[in-house]
């Protein structure tokens, strides 16, 4: 290297430079010696392998460029120079960055690897991001990042395309039986008929098989797209950036390198980076690592974070370095399959319904069979024109073959109907449906199970804040020790005092200020308690943000949780080097750790119990007037106080007594407008409404008699309002005889709110419960419904829940309550309607085919029923909109039969009449009507699927008389009926080889109609006949 110096000074030509250019390059020649200087020393230290002194000098550059562009024809360029384990991206705009490095350095959390990109300022410069208003916005700057370092997506395997559903299909055992029988037929129809007339009966039960499996496949497919669709929109998180300056939301698939990414707690991590400041850090990384401790993350030791990983404390900044599949999260995210084959309680029960059916389907079918082959072969069978079948030795073995296999088909198809395989698909269909209505709805199902589940909700407990209030703070009350401030000056209080207030708001803060150039009103960020108290400041007492930030230094943050419900800071002045720590919290908590407070005017005054007590009751004051209560406190901590850890770093553990109360500060949070509307359907639904808030007991009395959750007028019962310290300190025997009787819980904690879950769930309740902190994570995931919130949600909390409220509505909560209850009464609709052709169809062919040796039904007819009452059917039926009438029932419970006695009551008698009149007609329609045997069998087959056409109107009610109510909204409905009488026209007038029948006249059609027209008087009539329970 010395030589490489050496050659480089002496072969200098200083003969064509101006005394200008020879300054230039005497600049670049220094520069460059320092560069090599520095190189050694890195060289020397990383044999050392002192990670500990090396860290020291990570915010040093490991690049120097210098780029003089002359006026005349002549210039020097100095390349930017790098450490060897660098390259550049070539044609970049990115000198000295290489993506695989970046990735690497990461993964390995190298910190060699980071010196040597010049620590975390080196990284910031080679990524032309700025650390306080990152990185342009432009669309421009924006694609090239992405360009060149890629974008934050991840590769998911190819979505089950049409074909693989088709394929699924074919793998049915029954429907592969039946091909095998529609070839043999096929073969010796053709043998003995030729090709001409002897395809007709193979080729229409292939025909028939294809248009089932096409139609299940095809319903398949469109769900899957569905869910896939929904699966993207729920992985779609957004994420708060710096670009241009401001500090604004943007999805976590528009993250670039080199972004500037604000993390608080109960965030996921959105990419692979480094820590540019913060405090407190620490992060769940058992996504990637499988170690459940949490790791601290800070600019010496551990600045490095993993795409995927949680924040569980603190708040931090991070630069962006590696996006989508150049992360270890993205790399094992697209090797995941997701599996959309979740199977809901209620689909495993239908999957048991389904086999017992199937299983009496299987007996019956086996009988028909034993029965039928009997019967033919000792000669007592006839075909269609009253000739005897068999005649033993004379009848050709084709003519055998032919009818044996017409006995097999017939008592597969009979399996065929008999199995309802169309009930999971109606659970798909409906779980769908709704899952997408939902959507509009503010509700986005991120478990399927959930859908249902919260049709069976007893009881729902809720938070209070944006959930039953507007999430819309603002600061209406401000007391100074015992004086309410009122319309206040800034002038009003003492400056030294208004000083504190500014350290208090400003510093101890996860919000921030934007200032725009055009000098407008100034943008604040953060959760809504924040802004609103960021806005009081710079509004009411002129804080500036800024000038506050270069006055101070912070040296600890104990950052918010719901446990605490405080947090704190110690800073530094720099003007006299002075140490401060600020409180800020629930009122009465931060009260409790003050021993003074300040006057107005900059006074000392000591708290003594009766100036704690009228503190108190102004606090009660503002809390009975449904207040958010904020309490600002102060002191002020000698240097030798201050203790040290072990790094040289100041303790972490802040004072929390002998503090000063700076002041108290009210929020308003208005009730949302359909909030007590929406807990009043609720009420009448039979669901039991349940506040809990960390908010105290008197904002919460206050908030839930507005809301309608307690009477009115704070008439409150013994035991309907308690706090979660005096719930924690029952006793198991007193919480379980009480819990039921609890309306609103104050002063909560998440574990309160964990063990009132439990205790509900022991008692029997299906519990569902709103949640938006990390903390809640353990109640939503114990909860049968867990509900988070979409904006104020945390992304440990979504991902704890089974449903995301996206607009953290009440209202919301109790759309989800009607649509699980539609979702369950529609599979109730269709299993009444199934099971009521499947007890048709199989006492109709089995007393046929025992008494008559014959099957009325053909295997392409009864292929066609089970098209209408599986795929059409369940379609029409699964897309039902909910009605009013839904939330003026009870909730269905944990243990309520998915069959009722009235569905018992009402499948049957239908069921019974179809047999009478079909088995009437098989046996004396020849004589009754005066007709042949094939319009006989075509008037069974037209009859039998109008009665299933007019009986799906009756399943749209299951307890009402009036079945046509709401019927106009449905055109979904309307329009599978309607395809569904065409249909059965075509088949019955224009494809008579397929379906073996023949014409009818109008006066056949009309009976045909008027017979299955029955079905409506029977089922106004059943009503009248009152179902035990």
């Amino acid at each position: 290297m010395v030589s490489k110096l050496q050659s480089l000074l002496f072969n200098i030509s200083t003969t064509n430079f101006t005394k200008a250019r020879k300054r230039w390059r005497f600049a670049y020649t220094a520069i460059y010696c320092s560069r090599v200087i520095l190189s050694l020393a890195r060289e020397v230290v990383s044999h050392k392998r002192n990670f500990q002194h090396l860290s020291e000098i990570l915010v040093e550059p490991s690049h120097t460029v210098l780029n003089i562009d002359l006026a005349s024809s002549t210039s020097v360029t100095a390349p930017a120079s790098h450490s060897p384990e660098t390259e550049n991206v070539q044609g970049s705009g990115f000198p000295g960055i290489d993506q695989m490095k970046l990735t690497e350095m990461v993964k390995k959390k190298s910190l060699e690897d980071l010196c040597a990109f010049g620590g975390v300022e080196g990284l910031l410069n080679a990524l032309e991001t700025d650390a306080e208003n990152g990185v342009h916005g432009s669309d421009q700057n924006v694609s090239q990042r992405r360009n060149l370092f890629g974008s934050n997506t991840y590769q998911k395997p190819p979505p089950k395309g049409l074909i693989f559903f088709i394929l699924e299909a074919f793998k049915d055992t029954t429907i592969l039986i039946l091909m095998a029988c529609a070839a043999l037929s096929l073969g010796f129809g053709i043998k003995e008929h030729g090709l001409q007339e002897g395809w007709y009966e193979g080729g229409s039960i292939f025909l028939a098989v294809f248009l089932v499996i096409a139609v299940s496949a095809a319903s398949n497919f469109r769900q899957e797209r569905q869910f896939d669709k929904l699966s993207k929109i729920s992985n779609n998180i957004k994420i708060d950036a710096m670009r241009d300056g401001r500090r604004q939301k943007i999805s976590i698939f528009d993250i670039v390198v080199g972004d500037v990414v604000f993390l608080t707690i109960g965030d996921q991590i959105p990419a692979d980076g480094v820590f540019l400041d913060g405090h407190s850090l620490q992060v769940d990384e058992s996504s990637m690592t499988g170690e459940s401790d949490h790791v601290e993350v800070d600019s010496l030791h551990n600045p490095f974070l993993f795409s995927g990983s949680k924040v569980a404390d603190g708040y931090a900044r991070m630069l962006v370095l590696s996006v989508g599949m150049n992360t270890a999260w993205g790399e094992m995210m697209s090797s995941i399959t997701r599996d959309s084959k979740e199977q809901t309680p209620l689909q495993a029960r239908l999957d048991k319904l389904t086999s017992s059916i199937g299983k009496v389907g299987l007996a019956v079918a086996f009988l028909v069979l034993t029965v039928m082959l009997i019967r033919y072969f000792t000669g007592n069978t006839e075909d269609e024109y009253g000739n005897q079948e068999y005649f033993g030795s004379k009848t050709s073995t084709t003519d055998v073959f032919n009818s044996v296999i017409r006995i097999f088909s017939a008592a597969v198809t009979i399996v065929v109907v008999a199995i309802p395989e169309g009930l999971p698909l109606a659970v798909t269909l409906t779980l769908a449906y709704s899952m997408k209505r939902m959507m509009a709805d503010q509700a986005m199902v991120r478990k399927l199970s959930a859908c249902e589940t919260m049709g069976s909700a007893t009881v729902i407990c809720t938070d209070k804040t944006g959930t039953l209030t507007m999430n819309q703070m603002k600061v209406t009350k401000f007391w100074l020790g015992q004086e309410d401030m009122g319309e206040l000056c800034s002038g009003v209080i003492a400056p030294e005092i208004l000083e504190l207030l500014h350290q208090g708001v400003g510093v101890n803060t996860t919000g921030s200020i934007h200032k725009s150039v055009s000098g407008s009103l100034p943008e604040f960020s953060g959760s809504p308690t924040e802004k609103a108290i960021l806005s009081w400041s710079v509004q009411e007492l002129g804080m500036d943000m800024e000038k506050l930030k270069q006055n101070s230094t912070i040296l600890h943050v104990e950052t918010f949780n719901s446990e605490k419900k405080r947090s704190g800071v110690s800073m530094r002045k720099r003007a006299d080097s002075t140490i401060h720590v600020h409180w800020k919290g629930a009122a009465e908590m931060v009260l409790g750790m003050c021993s003074s407070y300040y006057q107005c005017n900059g006074s000392l005054q000591s708290i003594n119990e009766d100036k704690r007590m009228q503190l108190e009751k102004i606090i009660q004051g503002m809390a009975g007037s449904s207040l958010r209560c904020i309490a600002f406190a102060h002191k002020q901590i000698p240097e030798g106080e201050i203790q040290q850890d072990e790094d040289g770093k100041p303790q972490k553990q802040l004072k929390e007594d002998g503090l000063t109360l700076l002041g108290i500060v009210g929020l308003k949070d208005p009730c949302r407008p359909g909030a007590k509307k929406a807990i009043q359907v609720c009420r009448d639904a039979g669901v039991d409404i349940k506040m809990i808030t960390g908010d105290n007991v008197f904002t919460a009395k206050a908030i839930a008699t507005e809301c309608g959750i307690l009477g009115p007028g704070h008439e409150v019962k013994d035991g309907e309002v308690v706090e979660g310290a005096e719930f924690r300190n029952y006793t198991h025997e007193e919480r379980m005889k009480k819990v039921s009787e609890i309306r609103v819980m104050a002063r909560s904690s998440p574990f309160d709110k964990l063990l009132m879950v439990q205790c509900l769930k022991q008692q029997g309740h299906v519990v569902a419960v709103t949640g938006d902190g990390t903390n809640d994570a353990p109640a939503l995931k114990e909860a049968d419904i867990g509900l988070s919130m979409g904006i104020q949600g945390t992304e440990v909390a979504k991902e704890s829940s089974d449903i995301v409220i996206l607009d953290d509505d009440f209202a919301s909560v109790a759309t989800v309550v009607r649509w699980g209850r539609c979702v369950y009464n529609n599979i109730q609709k269709f299993i009444q309607f199934q099971l009521t052709v499947n007890v048709a169809a199989l006492v109709i062919n089995f007393i046929a085919a025992v008494s008559a040796g014959d099957v009325p039904l053909t295997t392409v007819q009864l292929l066609w029923v089970n098209l209408i009452m599986d795929t059409l059917g369940a379609l029409a039926l699964a897309t039902e909109l909910p009605t009013d009438e839904l939330m003026h029932r009870p909730p269905v419970g944990r243990v309520e039969p998915l069959i009722t006695n009235i569905m018992w009551r009402n499948l049957l008698a239908q069921a019974l009449y179809q047999i009478a009149v079909l088995l009437t007609l098989q046996f004396k329609g020849r004589s009754i009507l005066n007709v042949n045997e094939r319009v006989k069998n075509t008037l069974i087959f037209n009859i039998f699927v109008l009665c299933q056409v007019f009986n799906e109107f009756n399943a749209r009610k299951l307890e009402k008389k009036n079945v046509f109510e709401g019927l106009h909204k449905n055109r979904l409905f309307i329009g599978i009926v309607g395809i569904t009488i065409i249909l059965q026209v075509v088949m019955v007038e224009f494809l008579k080889k397929f379906a073996n029948t023949v014409n009818l006249d109008w006066w056949q059609w009309g009976g045909c109609i008027a017979v299955a027209a029955l079905t409506w008087p029977i089922a106004i009539n059943l009503d009248m006949i009152d179902a035990p329970n």
